[in-house]
């Protein structure tokens, strides 16, 4: 964790902090906004591979989700990373992803890490090489859904990228 982090805590989220993260995916203005019943869903069926990063109040400014794949045991799926526009620019995402990273690789032996970045996301494409480059990780990226698999309008390709093995 950075100096400019240092009054931050990473934790899980709790129920009560999925309204925050809904504000924080909406404010993003680059994530697919879910809704709000889905981020308190989240929190609590998938606090133990999702992190939260909190203020000195205990107010969160950053999330990620994620999830360990049914049929990949070792792999964690990112759904969404999101920092309050205030606290951007610190690498608090990085910061976010590599903590939750090592938790998932304690508690459930995770090895690897995907996610699904659209096209021009140059911020996640960015954020999700660098963890491979500090992980000593392979990544292989590859379209999973093809636009034309969107069934509500205009959407761009979801891009998976694969990292793996992990050094943690």
């Amino acid at each position: 964790m950075t100096a400019a982090q240092a009054d931050l805590q990473i934790d899980r989220p709790a129920t009560a902090d999925g309204a925050a993260l809904w504000r924080i995916a909406r404010d993003s203005e680059a994530l697919d906004l879910n809704s709000s019943y889905s981020y308190l869903l989240w929190c609590r069926d998938f606090a133990g591979t999702s992190a939260v990063a909190r203020d000195e109040r205990g107010e969160p400014v950053g999330f990620v989700t994620g999830y360990v794949r049914p049929e990949r045991p070792h792999t964690l799926l990112v759904w969404q990373v999101a920092v309050d526009g205030a606290y951007r620019g610190r690498g608090l995402a990085a910061s976010l992803l590599d903590a939750l990273a090592a938790r998932v690789h304690r508690e459930h032996g995770v090895t690897s890490v995907e996610t699904t970045i659209t096209p021009g996301n140059t911020a996640s494409e960015r954020l999700f090489a660098s963890f491979a480059e500090r992980h000593g990780a392979a990544l292989e990226r590859e379209v999973l859904f093809p636009a034309g698999l969107f069934p509500d309008g205009p959407h761009d390709p979801e891009v998976l990228y694969r990292i793996g093995p992990l050094s943690l």
